[in-house]
């Protein structure tokens, strides 16, 4: 149980039996329950839906006897252990603890309820953008920092089985904690952990995405106050925090769905299961039949997600609220939002600005797993489509990942291969901020990177400078930078414990004496490109130039009024003679180029050679 709830539940039962007139019914053993369980003063955002569960609540007259904290109304759906306060926190408000306080024919009860001081001035929040380097960690397959909660009584999955893909291994919050050394000599400047939030479901629990309690950390990884001291422990070694968020679903282990929810439409209702399309495009095309489109919003993710009907104003007010929630308790950069084009987009664009208004700075990106840039684009802030005004600022561009992959798997033609990158980053125009993209290699839903390039180490650094040289947000999937391999077939394939993580363990690959030298190569060139790019602001907003591939060889430019550098990628196995007047466009204010990584000079005149599979980044001169 995390502080904060202990303190809850302690308070609700002193309140039952010191409140004077306000004794606890005796029928009802459990307390009830208060989501949000607390808010804060001076908000934007001050008008909240608070729901409260508890065994026939809808029969008790709710009353609110606080300065400042206004009942403006009462919600009662068709299930009468529910109900919804709606109030209203007044500029006057000040921070305190309360009541809410029920009467009825069966007794009455006393709920602990909390205004909050804001620790955090929301205009200091930085937010995740181009200058960060995002590291993606999977919790449960990272670190086991406290065996102590491998198993937790109670919770529907009671097991480690570290030689399974799909049980739970025991890595949890303390083990990111325990790492945050090795992050940080790496270069990471920003963690982004997959979801945390309790995932109490029977089997394969271990990724996060079946969330069975929106306001709790699950005890298997920690509880909130650890989660609470890892963003703090990370802001005070320059590492912004991303929350791993999913508004399109739940986990059917919610305590909403299996007790019964409030209503039937808080969920999307079919006549025996509905899986959904995953067809993305159904949204956008002109040509749609209404059957598709209705299918891929509202059909399941899977048989034990439930999808939740965000077009139910108390649904979205439910969701927008915890987002908020976590933001202010936790103290986040930045939130990704798991399967953004599959929830009511109309609801992703209110929430969206909702979280925008509180925090101008927040950084945000979507998952969008789709095919084709303009499919991509519609979902963000773009140029093309009025009708269809999102303030989403940037996705996770899957388009740039599937060229990067084509550029280092597929021989040179009019559009495959390393062309297929050009004609991506040539629709650049459909995004208002592309900068705001997250770009990746890969991640817990795909192959990585290493094998995809089978193996060959000269096309792994390839894929290593293009990724921290190219605009948007550069993203690493951990074990990455030390050569982890496997292909995601299934997906807990590419789900692996962090060798070292676990006491025991036969190698040790946080250190460098536990490493390959092929291993602490791959490391230290990442980590030489993560410091140039950290230190070099040109690569985070400079301006982006490329020229079309000629034989196999694509060019392109970071630059602005400082600096410029100049990207080589030489995608087939022959050495490629450039030259290099092609490039005085850019190239004509100076002499010689610096390789960053290697340290050799460059001459930017007459010709070059630069040898098969080989990037170099150059400084200019």
């Amino acid at each position: 149980m995390t502080k904060m709830a202990y303190f809850y539940r302690c308070s609700f039962l002193l309140g039952c039996f010191l409140f004077a007139g306000w004794p606890a019914s005796a029928q009802f053993a459990d307390p009830p329950r208060v989501d949000p369980p607390n808010w804060w003063v001076g908000m934007q955002h001050n008008e909240l839906e608070l729901l409260v569960t508890y065994t026939g609540i809808a029969d008790y007259t709710p009353e609110i006897d606080y300065p400042g904290l206004e009942l403006r109304g009462v919600t009662r759906w068709e299930s009468d252990n529910y109900v919804g306060l709606q109030v209203r926190i007044s500029p006057e408000a000040q921070p305190g603890k309360l009541e809410l306080k029920f009467s009825g024919k069966r007794g009455k009860i006393a709920v602990p309820f909390a205004l909050e001081a804001r620790t955090r001035d929301p205009r200091t929040i930085a937010g995740v953008d181009a200058s960060d380097l995002i590291y993606l960690i999977m919790p449960d397959r990272f670190a086991n920092g406290d065996p102590s909660n491998d198993i937790v009584a109670g919770t529907a999955e009671m097991s480690i089985n570290r030689d399974s893909m799909f049980w739970r291994h025991g890595g949890d919050l303390q083990g990111v904690l325990d790492h945050l050394d090795y992050l940080e000599q790496l270069g990471v400047t920003a963690l982004w952990l997959n979801p945390v939030q309790e995932n109490d479901e029977p089997k394969e629990s271990y990724h996060g995405y079946a969330i069975t309690d929106h306001y709790r950390v699950d005890p298997r990884l920690g509880d909130n106050e650890l989660y609470k001291k890892l963003v703090a422990e990370c802001h005070q070694r320059g590492i912004k925090t991303v929350m791993d968020v999913v508004y399109n679903h739940l986990g059917d282990g919610h305590y909403l769905y299996r007790e019964g929810l409030p209503s039937r439409n808080w969920v999307h209702q079919h006549d025996g299961f509905v899986k959904t399309t995953y067809r993305a495009p159904t949204l956008l095309d002109p040509h749609v039949a209404q059957a598709d489109r209705e299918q891929f919003s509202k059909g399941w993710f899977d048989h034990h997600m439930p999808d939740l009907a965000q077009e139910n104003p108390h649904v979205a007010r439910y969701l927008i609220q915890n987002t908020i929630w976590w933001v202010e308790y936790a103290g986040l950069d930045g939130f990704r939002i798991d399967t953004y084009a599959y929830a009511d987009q109309d609801f992703m664009s209110d929430l969206v600005a909702a979280v925008r208004k509180e925090y101008p700075n927040l950084g945000i990106f979507g998952e969008t797993w789709v095919h084709g840039n303009a499919v991509q684009s519609w979902f963000t802030d773009n140029r093309v489509d009025e009708g269809n005004p999102s303030p989403l600022p940037g996705v996770t561009d899957f388009q740039l990942y599937y060229s990067i992959n084509e550029a280092l798997t597929k021989e040179m033609g009019w559009t495959e291969g390393i062309s297929r990158m050009y004609y991506t980053l040539a629709k650049d125009y459909l995004y208002k901020t592309p900068l705001a993209n997250c770009i990746f290699l890969d991640n817990h839903d795909l192959s990585r990177f290493y094998s995809v390039v089978g193996e060959d180490f000269a096309k792994f650094k390839m894929g290593i400078a293009w990724l921290l040289t190219m605009r948007g947000i550069p993203q690493i999937y951990y074990g990455t930078e030390v050569l982890m391999k496997n292909f995601a077939a299934p997906d807990g394939r590419v789900r692996e414990d962090f060798p070292g993580g676990w006491q025991g363990d036969p190698t040790n690959k946080f250190k460098a004496s536990g490493r390959t030298e092929r291993e602490n190569e791959a490391f230290a060139y990442l980590q030489t490109l993560a410091g140039y790019r950290k230190a070099n602001p040109v690569l985070h907003t400079g301006h982006l130039t490329q020229f079309i591939p000629e034989k196999g060889l694509y060019v392109y430019f970071r630059h602005n009024a400082e600096k410029t550098v100049m990207v080589m990628m030489n995608c087939k196995p022959d050495a490629h003679t450039v030259e290099m007047e092609r490039f005085e466009e850019l190239t004509r204010s100076f002499l010689r180029g610096k390789d960053v990584a290697g340290g050799n000079s460059i001459d930017l005149k007459g010709s070059q050679e630069i040898p098969g599979w080989t990037t170099w980044v150059l400084e200019l001169q």
